[in-house]
């Protein structure tokens, strides 16, 4: 992290404003989102292949597939392809491009694994290259717009949400993974956006890793693991577990509170995975099925209609993708910081 602050960095701190009008945008953004998507045919549950992780995950939801099943008799008679199927393949995992096992776990690369990997390496490429631009500088600031974009994410993660959430003595120790979390998400979310992976044989259509429960659940897992681990450093591994129960309660109330905190301790993954899945297939949900429209009708004056509320849904998923990184990072520093300051 670059220890001085740019001036476009403090430009872009003020057009931001507040983290609790951010947090007040999030839930108007999230509930605008999740409107649209059932509006336009689809709920927010994709389908993973079968090769994924040696399972099938949960299929998409009736709407998509009433929907698309008139406008696929619509459109062919009953003989035409079923567009809540073409929807479902675009946004769902597709077939494994090569098995692999390894033992009795299923390990086969598919559609997004590869989207993974290639978000993977674009992330190490961009902070080892910033990394390095900073080491290079007389004064360690960062210069150059691309350096200084990636300045202002760092530099806000640090001060503003790992610093207060978890304490500035442990800020270095787990700021690296708050950061990678944000932008490996948000890497994620805006490749899901772009049409380059529906140009490589074999692919068949791109859409967001991160809108897969196998990925967001593997995320979850990550926070989850990190949670433990720094309840454990800071009080020790008994500490930590004592620590899931206020002190000083009175006895006739720990049996209750006990299977409470424990389920609780279980349900923060749970949202973490449920959220950003659900909001990241919602939108692309909706945008194809309200491109569909343009074939259901076979009409020009429909697609003058459906067009630019496609070019608007696009330009607010590339919001959306924004917002679900921050808020991924953001619940993730918080139930680490819960962990640390147990004592609050």
């Amino acid at each position: 992290r670059a220890p001085g602050f740019c001036a476009a960095s403090r430009a872009w701190r003020l057009a931001w404003g507040s983290a609790p009008m951010m947090m007040m945008m999030m839930k108007r953004m999230k509930t605008t989102l999740m409107l649209i998507g059932v509006l336009a045919g689809g709920t927010a549950i994709v389908r993973a292949a079968p090769g994924s992780n040696g399972t099938e995950a949960s299929a998409m939801t009736a709407a998509t597939g009433v929907a698309g099943a008139g406008a696929g008799a619509a459109a062919g008679g009953g003989g035409g392809e079923n567009l809540g199927d073409l929807i479902i393949h675009h946004v769902s995992n597709g077939p494994p491009l090569a098995h692999l096992r390894i033992g009795p776990v299923d390990m086969s690369i598919s559609k997004h694994v590869v989207i993974l990997w290639f978000s993977a390496a674009l992330v190490l490429v961009l902070l080892t290259w910033f990394a390095s631009h900073v080491k290079r500088s007389p004064d360690g600031v960062p210069s150059g717009k691309l350096a200084n974009i990636v300045d202002f994410f760092i530099d806000y993660i640090h001060r503003e949400m790992v610093v207060p959430m978890i304490g500035a003595e442990h800020a270095a120790s787990w700021t690296p993974l708050i950061a990678a979390f944000f932008f490996f998400i948000l890497t994620c979310n805006l490749i899901g956006l772009t049409p380059i992976f529906d140009l490589i044989p074999g692919l068949e259509g791109g859409s967001t890793p991160t809108g897969n429960f196998n990925v967001t659940a593997g995320l979850a897992i990550v926070t989850f693991s990190a949670i433990i681990l720094a309840g454990s450093l800071v009080h020790g591994f008994i500490g930590h577990w004592k620590n899931l129960v206020p002190h000083g309660l009175p006895v006739f109330a720990l049996p209750i509170l006990i299977p409470i905190e424990i389920l609780s301790m279980f349900v923060k993954p749970f949202a973490l995975t449920m959220r950003l899945a659900a909001n990241m297939t919602a939108g692309h949900i909706a945008i194809l099925a309200i491109f569909s429209i343009i074939f259901l009708f076979k009409s020009v004056l429909v697609g003058l209609f459906a067009v630019p509320m496609v070019l608007g849904l696009m330009l607010l998923e590339i919001i959306v993708g924004f917002i679900q990184a921050y808020v991924f990072t953001l619940l993730s520093t918080v139930f680490i910081g819960m962990a640390v300051k147990a004592h609050h």
